[in-house]
């Protein structure tokens, strides 16, 4: 998989790439520096909003540029040939079917928004995807693109070192989309608490049972 990042900050990624299953993973990974191309003077990437109101909004001509010199095409022609993911609150909602589904694409671009975030033409006319991590605003998209790829990359083959880790986990289809069940490890007993008895029981058909109604029940109670 080869992921390309847009973002005014392109060293806060390094700890990204240090993690142990993006290295297992080994997807290629660029983080393109939006102001290294920006056609303003100065290095200015932003500018105030018509209609009024505070905060900074991302021009739409340095996305345009940014991604015109990545690609050697028209930026608008890139949502066509390859997925591009503007990480914006107003976006559909990342879970994980959407992973899945990015996970299977051989090409991702995120865009980092940033201060107010992107005029909405770049929304609109270079990005194929709009995408929010949940119902609430940070500073940046550096971040949500972080989660994003944390989420996507953790599918790929050889990211976690067994293939069964990432089949039965929270909201995946062998849990019906439902949360994960609770786990428990040494020492069995602990300060008068104990781990359930049917785990220690090495009954395979009683523990998967098991599992299954705890993960129903934290579904009913997170509904």
């Amino acid at each position: 998989m080869r992921i390309d990042v847009f973002t005014l900050f392109p060293h806060w990624f390094d700890w990204f790439t240090e993690q142990r299953h993006v290295r297992n993973a080994q997807p290629e990974l660029e983080f393109v520096d939006i102001r290294a191309t920006t056609p303003l003077s100065g290095g200015q990437v932003d500018d105030t909003p018509y209609g009024g109101g505070a905060g900074m909004v991302i021009r739409v001509d340095v996305m345009e540029a940014a991604l015109n010199a990545r690609y050697g095409m028209d930026a608008m022609d890139v949502p066509a040939r390859r997925r591009v993911i503007a990480l914006t609150a107003t976006g559909r909602q990342f879970d994980d079917a959407l992973a899945e589904e990015l996970a299977g694409e051989r090409e991702l671009t995120f865009l980092c928004g940033r201060y107010e975030g992107f005029d909405e033409r770049i929304v609109e006319h270079l990005a194929s995807d709009a995408i929010s991590i949940g119902p609430y605003v940070l500073a940046g998209g550096e971040l949500a693109a972080m989660v994003v790829m944390d989420a996507i990359v953790r599918k790929l083959p050889g990211a976690l070192g067994h293939e069964d880790s990432a089949v039965e986990e929270s909201f995946s289809a062998a849990l019906a989309g439902g949360p994960e069940y609770p786990h428990y490890t040494r020492p069995p007993l602990w300060r008068g608490h104990e781990v359930p008895d049917v785990l220690l029981s090495g009954d395979h058909a009683r523990i998967r049972e098991w599992r299954l109604e705890q993960s129903r029940r934290r579904a009913a109670r997170a509904s």
